[in-house]
C-alpha cells in the first residue's frame, strides 16, 4: 500500500497518528469530557448490538420455545405439534416470545456488549489484573454454559416429581407464562450459582483470602450450599436441590485445590521479597584463619630485551 504523495514525503498510516484511545485513557491523558464521550461511544455501540440481537432472537424465538417446552411435552408423551398451553391473557404468547426474543438477544450480542464494558474499563487496571480478567472471563463462560446445560436437565426430574407428589396425581396444561418463567429461572440461577469458585478463586489471586481459611471453613460452605439451593432454586422437590447443592461443594473444592497451588507458587516466589534492595545478603561468619601459603621456587633468570632499535627488520 503506497503511502507516499507528491511532495516525496510519507504519509503515516492512519493508526499510527497519535495516541491509541487505550493508551490515552491508561496513562490518565483523556479528560472527564472524553471519557464521557467515550462512554456514550461505547454505549450506544452495545444498545445496536443489543437491537439487532433481539431482531434476530425473535425470528429464532419459536426453535427456542420448542427446545424449552420439550421435557414438558416428554412428561405427556405427546408430540410439539401437539403439545399445547394454556393461556390466561391475549397477550401473554406475544409478550412470551419477547422475553425469549430478548434472552436470545442478549446471548448472541454478548461479545459486543461484553467487549464494549471491557474496553471502557481495562484502560484502569494494570497489566497483571487484565491477564487475570482474561483468565477468570475464559472460566466463567464455560461454567455458566455447564450450570445451564444442568438445569435443563433438572426441569425434567423436577416436572416428574411435581406430577407425583401432587395432589391430582396428573398433569395437566400447564399456563405458558409461569412454565417459561420457571425454567428461565432455573436456567439462570444454576448458571450464576456455578460462578462460585470464580469468586472464590478472584479473592484468593488477590492475596484477602488465603487457601487455608478457605479451607477451614468447609462446614459454613457446605451448609451455606445446601441453604442457597433449597431457598433458590424454583424446583420444590428434592432432585434439584441436592444436585446443585452437590455441584457447589465439588466446585468449591476444586477452587480450594486451585488455590492451595497457587499459595504455594506465590510463597516460592516471596521468598526473598521482603529483602531490599541495598540490604546486604547474609555471610557465613565463620571463616577460616588466614595461614602462610606454600613456598614459591624462584624464578630463572630472565634474558635481558634486546635494544630498541634491534627489535624490528627492514619491513617493520
Amino acid at each position: 500500500m503506497s503511502t507516499g504523495t507528491a511532495g516525496g514525503r510519507r504519509r503515516p498510516l492512519p493508526w499510527r497518528r497519535g495516541t491509541s484511545q487505550f493508551a490515552r485513557a491508561s496513562d490518565g491523558s483523556m479528560s472527564l469530557i472524553e471519557h464521557l464521550l467515550e462512554l456514550r461511544s461505547r454505549l450506544f455501540k452495545a444498545t445496536v448490538a443489543v437491537t439487532i440481537g433481539l431482531i434476530v432472537g425473535y425470528f429464532l424465538s419459536n426453535p427456542v420455545f420448542d427446545l424449552l417446552r420439550q421435557p414438558y411435552c416428554d412428561l405427556r408423551d405427546l408430540p410439539l405439534s401437539e403439545c399445547q398451553f394454556t393461556v390466561l391473557a391475549p397477550t401473554d404468547p406475544f409478550l412470551q416470545r419477547l422475553k425469549i426474543a430478548l434472552w436470545v438477544g442478549l446471548i448472541i450480542s454478548a461479545p459486543v456488549w461484553m467487549y464494549q464494558l471491557w474496553a471502557f474499563v481495562a484502560p484502569g487496571l494494570h497489566g497483571r489484573e487484565r491477564r487475570w480478567a482474561y483468565v477468570f472471563g475464559a472460566l466463567a463462560v464455560p461454567l455458566f454454559v455447564g450450570g445451564a446445560v444442568l438445569a435443563y436437565l433438572v426441569v425434567d426430574r423436577g416436572l416428574h416429581f411435581l406430577l407425583e407428589a401432587g395432589v391430582t396425581q396428573e398433569l395437566g396444561q400447564l399456563e405458558v407464562t409461569r412454565y417459561i418463567t420457571f425454567v428461565t429461572t432455573l436456567i439462570l440461577v444454576f448458571g450464576l450459582s456455578f460462578q462460585f469458585p470464580v469468586l472464590l478463586l478472584l479473592l484468593n489471586f488477590s492475596g484477602l483470602v488465603s487457601a487455608r481459611k478457605l479451607l477451614g471453613a468447609w462446614r459454613v460452605v457446605v451448609f451455606a450450599c445446601f441453604a442457597f439451593a433449597a431457598i433458590f432454586t424454583p424446583d420444590p422437590g428434592p432432585f434439584g436441590m441436592i444436585l446443585l447443592a452437590s455441584c457447589l461443594c465439588t466446585l468449591y473444592f476444586l477452587a480450594v485445590g486451585v488455590a492451595f497451588l497457587y499459595d504455594r507458587r506465590r510463597a516460592r516466589r516471596e521468598e526473598f521479597s521482603d529483602l531490599s534492595d541495598d540490604e546486604l545478603s547474609p555471610l557465613d561468619e565463620d571463616l577460616e584463619p588466614v595461614t602462610a601459603g606454600d613456598p614459591v621456587d624462584p624464578a630463572g633468570a630472565v634474558d635481558q630485551p634486546a635494544p630498541l632499535e634491534r627489535r624490528y627488520d627492514d619491513i617493520t
